[in-house]
């Protein structure tokens, strides 16, 4: 029994095979760390509101702290608290019992901020669009700096949209101001 237990122990595991890397998950994340270096000169804090979603984004925006992405290599964190962000993501079609949450949460985060709209339902209200629950997207209530559709989008195509986002940041800060 007890070399049994002992040779379970000492073998190879499953585990111990060679991580897969995504080499374009590798570039964007280069890109966002250099672009959120150049643009904040530190860390780039992003605060998630569902304003009425189905989750389907959610899994995806939370499978971004997963090992395999670990976002937060790149420079990016999730913050609990408004006024730590950055960043609002946005997910869900925003719904007339949310609206004045959505605002004050936004209202609690410092300048300059950004708002992203993540998903279908964010970006224009998806399926629930013009039901008689819901506002439609994150446009009608706030102003949107980014959108990005899909149902859901997937952790990459997150990513990108961030380092778009990054890159609309960057130019803006070195555009002269009117």
């Amino acid at each position: 029994m007890m070399v049994n237990a002992l040779s379970c122990f000492l073998k190879r595991k499953v585990t111990e095979e060679a991580p897969v890397h995504d080499e374009e998950i590798e570039r964007i994340g280069a890109a966002i760390k250099s672009v959120i270096n150049a643009v904040f000169g530190r860390s780039l804090a992003i605060r998630e509101l569902d304003t009425g979603s189905d989750n389907a984004a959610e899994i995806e925006i939370t499978n971004l702290s997963n090992p395999f992405y670990d976002i937060e290599r790149f420079g990016i964190t999730f913050v609990a608290s408004p006024r730590h962000a950055d960043v609002l993501l946005v997910t869900g079609a925003v719904t007339h019992n949310m609206a004045i949450a959505v605002t004050k949460t936004y209202e609690a985060m410092p300048s300059p901020k950004f708002v992203v709209a993540v998903g279908d339902d964010a970006c224009n209200g998806g399926i629930f669009a013009g039901t008689y629950a819901v506002m439609g997207g994150v446009d009608t209530i706030l102003p949107v700096d980014l959108k990005i559709p899909g149902n859901p989008p997937s952790p990459k195509e997150i990513m990108a949209g961030l380092l778009a986002l990054m890159k609309k940041a960057r130019t803006a800060e070195k555009s002269p101001a009117p």
